[in-house]
């Protein structure tokens, strides 16, 4: 079993950074892909960023391109998210999440961890 930890949430102010983690323990990293989804309170999951764990290809929310960078060390089994530019809309709950295949349905993950709090000030 995978585990997941996220870390990096806190409270900033709109136009304000933050940089999350996640680290992966318990079995080797080999997922198909990592990605950042994230949830806000009353509304449903959502599809953040996402980074092949094999090369780098990533992908992106449209809501957050150009503000929000996924990246990953694959030496210490963990993946980034750079996010800059930080809008009120942005609060959520934030999870990291493993892939060990494809799926159509960009918010299906295999494995997630247990969350980490966003919340951006006005």
């Amino acid at each position: 079993q995978v585990q997941l930890v996220e870390s990096g949430g806190g409270l900033v102010q709109a136009g304000g950074s933050l940089r999350l983690s996640c680290t992966a323990s318990g079995r080797t990293f080999s997922s198909y892909s990592v990605g950042w989804l994230r949830q806000a309170p009353g509304k449903e999951r959502e599809f953040v960023a996402s980074i092949r764990w094999t090369g780098s290809s990533t992908y992106y929310a449209d809501s957050v391109k150009g503000r929000f960078t996924i990246s990953k060390d694959n030496a210490k089994n963990t993946v980034y998210l750079q996010m800059n530019g930080l809008k009120p809309e942005d609060t959520a709950v934030y999870y990291c999440a493993g892939r060990l295949r494809y799926y159509t349905e960009e918010k299906t993950y295999d494995y997630w961890g247990q969350g980490t709090q966003v919340t951006v000030s006005s």
